[in-house]
C-alpha cells in the first residue's frame, strides 16, 4: 500500500463539525482512482483468506469501501444507518461521539449465527460509533467479527474502548490535531 499517496491526498479540515475537531476528510481519497484502488486493494488483501461472510458498513463513508469489499470476498453488504431511513424491523444501539449523541440501527435479519463479519467504517477516533455498531452485530450472534478502518487517530486511543477479544485493524494511523 502507498501510504505516502494518501496520506498527501488527506484532507484536513480544522474546526469541523464543531470548533476543536480537525476533521480527517476521506472523500479526497475517494474521487482519486489511485487512492480508491489502493484502499480497495489494501482492505481486500488483508482480508481475502478471513471466510467473511458480511461486510457491514457505517453510514455514510463506510458504505463506500465496504459495499466494494464485499463483492470482491464474494460475501453480502450489511447497512448499518441512523433511525427511520431502513425499511423493515431492526434492531438500535444509543451512543456518545466526540461531539454529541447518536443512534444507529441494522436490520434485525441482517446477520446470522453462520456469518463471519467484518464492520467497516472510515476513520476510528473515541470509538463511540463502532463499539455501538459491534454491540449491535454481536447481539445478532455472528459465529465472529473483525473490525476495520481506513484511518486511525492514533493520540485518541478509541481502539481501548474495545472488548480484549475485538480484533481491530486500520490502514493509516495518524495523528488527530
Amino acid at each position: 500500500m502507498n501510504k505516502e499517496l494518501l496520506l498527501k491526498n488527506l484532507r484536513n479540515i480544522p474546526d469541523f463539525p464543531i470548533p476543536g475537531i480537525q476533521f480527517k476528510d476521506v472523500t479526497s481519497l475517494f474521487k482519486k482512482p489511485e487512492c480508491l484502488k489502493e484502499l480497495d486493494d489494501a482492505l481486500y488483501e488483508l482480508y481475502k483468506d478471513c471466510g467473511i461472510t458480511k461486510v457491514v458498513g457505517i453510514e455514510s463513508r463506510g458504505f463506500v469501501l465496504g459495499a466494494a469489499l464485499a463483492l470482491r470476498l464474494n460475501a453480502g453488504f450489511v447497512p448499518i444507518r441512523k433511525p427511520g431511513k431502513l425499511p423493515a424491523e431492526t434492531i438500535s444501539e444509543s451512543y456518545s461521539k466526540e461531539y454529541g449523541t447518536d443512534t444507529i440501527e441494522i436490520h434485525k435479519d441482517s446477520i446470522d449465527e453462520n456469518d463471519v463479519v467484518l464492520i467497516h467504517d472510515d476513520l476510528l477516533a473515541t470509538g463511540g460509533t463502532m463499539l455501538a455498531a459491534y454491540n449491535l452485530v454481536k447481539k445478532l450472534n455472528p459465529k465472529k467479527v473483525m473490525i476495520n478502518f481506513l484511518i486511525e487517530l492514533e493520540d485518541l486511543k478509541g481502539r481501548e474502548i474495545f472488548p480484549e477479544e475485538a480484533d481491530v485493524k486500520s490502514l493509516l494511523f495518524v495523528e488527530g490535531a
